[in-house]
């Protein structure tokens, strides 16, 4: 798996501040409703590509073979609060070069605080088509919804070409086959 700074939802990395609570490349979404520290624009600035008709400008694979997939990864045990949902929205541009109105594209399941681990992984999917009558978005961010106030942790959220799946057991060997299953040649 490769990991590009231009991708990250989370983090100072690009020069984010304020809230969420954030380290390099992490975020701790605290309380209420919250968004990711960083936007990423798939229109790239410097003109290159110039965005068309305030659409996005970057193909991120949508509906290829491997398509651009997010990652909402626990790196750090989150603590304190009760639940936390993570959302996709995008954006089209708003005629200015920034974003307009928001439209959630993907949801993660509510998760409790208690699976809220080292290693949970929040959101794994493949990048979304938009929703139906969502103009094409040029901005895309996370959005956090916290039931409580969590207290501690943290959350590296970014695209990615290829995701580590492979699941690790009790133990956190990496998984496949369970034990005692012998598999013929």
């Amino acid at each position: 798996m490769i990991l590009d700074g231009l991708l990250y939802f989370t983090g100072t990395s690009k020069g984010a501040s304020g809230v969420p609570a954030q380290g390099a490349q992490t975020d701790l979404p605290t309380t209420g409703t919250q968004v990711s520290s960083n936007l990423i624009d798939l229109g790239l600035s410097g003109g290159i590509p110039a965005s068309a008709q305030g659409g996005g400008a970057r193909d991120i694979g949508i509906g290829d073979d491997p398509a651009m997939k997010l990652l909402v990864l626990v790196t750090v045990a989150i603590t304190g609060g009760t639940s936390l949902q993570v959302n996709l929205q995008g954006a089209p541009d708003n005629g200015s070069g920034a974003p307009g109105s928001f439209t959630t594209m993907l949801s993660s399941p509510v998760v409790a605080e208690a699976s809220l681990i080292l290693g949970a992984r929040l959101l794994d999917d493949d990048m979304p088509r938009p929703v139906p009558g969502q103009p094409l978005p040029r901005f895309l961010q996370l959005q956090y919804i916290s039931v409580g106030t969590h207290s501690a942790g943290s959350l590296q959220a970014t695209m990615v070409l290829d995701r580590h799946d492979l699941p690790e057991q009790a133990n956190a060997v990496l998984g496949g086959y369970p034990a005692g299953i012998n598999i013929a040649n």
